[in-house]
């Protein structure tokens, strides 16, 4: 009787939790479907973004210190990925992120003035998918 009126009173959380497991599996299954190239592409992808946000955040000389935000952020968003992936090959994709992103700060002037006041504008990011 006590768990049939927990469910009665709680049906809202319930149904909210088993909602986000099943998009929580379906995003996976479909990330896990790609070929392991596009798989890689996705992460690097991300990685762009996770390093602009780690300059923006810690700014410059605190490599060690983004290195480690930028490793948690992964951790999270790509559980399964960061078991299979050496933090050696990691590193190396944060590195060519960096590249990336220094690339784009010189090119783009909106993309730095963010990174250095925090004020998205427009199309700063363009063609970065932030979803994993």
């Amino acid at each position: 009787m006590k768990a049939l009126n927990f469910i009665i009173e709680n049906w809202y959380f319930i149904v909210t939790a088993i909602v986000m497991i099943a998009m929580a599996i379906i995003i996976t299954v479909n990330f896990f479907n790609l070929p392991a190239k596009e798989q890689t592409e996705k992460v690097k992808e991300w990685l762009l973004y996770a390093v602009t946000e780690a300059e923006k955040q810690l700014g410059g000389g605190t490599g060690q210190l983004k290195l480690r935000q930028v490793y948690d952020l992964f951790v999270q968003r790509f559980p399964a990925v960061a078991l299979a992936v050496s933090f050696e090959t990691f590193s190396l994709w944060v590195d060519e992120a960096l590249e990336q992103m220094r690339n784009m700060l010189a090119q783009n002037e909106q993309a730095a003035a963010y990174v250095e006041s925090g004020v998205l504008a427009q199309g700063i990011l363009e063609g970065v998918e932030i979803d994993g």
